[in-house]
């Protein structure tokens, strides 16, 4: 009787805590590269977002003004180049040419220092006046990858 009532008090063996602290870090092994990549992912829509908020306001200033603006400032951003709201890009503008018509080039880059500034996979994003999305980077295909 004495023997069964110790028994029951036991607990676990210190090979069960193993296996099972093995299992743990198996499982966190895989799923936390799989989380990292979807944080980076969802990072990104934070430049995706905020290059066509400047570019909406890129055309409302060809509207005001007939012309394009390099200056992120002139959009009614604080700083030149713009930081986009979460903090992980700052968008600067640009003007090219396309014939007679006036044309813009936005290209959104990870600031320094910051979580996003590692994504090898989309360097940078641009977007152009005609809606043209590119990116680069080490990605297969950086373009559809990215956006």
């Amino acid at each position: 009787m004495k023997h069964a009532i110790n028994r029951k008090g036991r607990g676990f063996t210190l090979i069960e805590l193993m296996v099972v602290v093995a299992i743990v870090a198996i499982l966190a092994s895989i799923a936390y590269p799989s989380y990292v990549e979807q944080a980076r992912k969802a990072r990104r829509t934070d430049a995706q977002v905020f290059l066509m908020e400047v570019a909406n306001r890129q055309e409302q200033y060809l509207l005001d003004r007939k012309s394009y603006t390099n200056n992120t400032t002139q959009l009614g951003y604080s700083a030149n180049p713009a930081v986009s709201p979460e903090g992980y890009y700052s968008v600067a503008a640009a003007i090219a040419g396309c014939g007679a018509a006036p044309c813009y080039l936005l290209t959104a880059t990870p600031i320094s220092g910051k979580a996003q500034a590692s994504d090898s996979k989309c360097t940078t994003l641009t977007l152009n006046s005609q809606g043209v999305k590119e990116a680069t980077g080490s990605g297969s295909d950086p373009d559809t990858e990215c956006w």
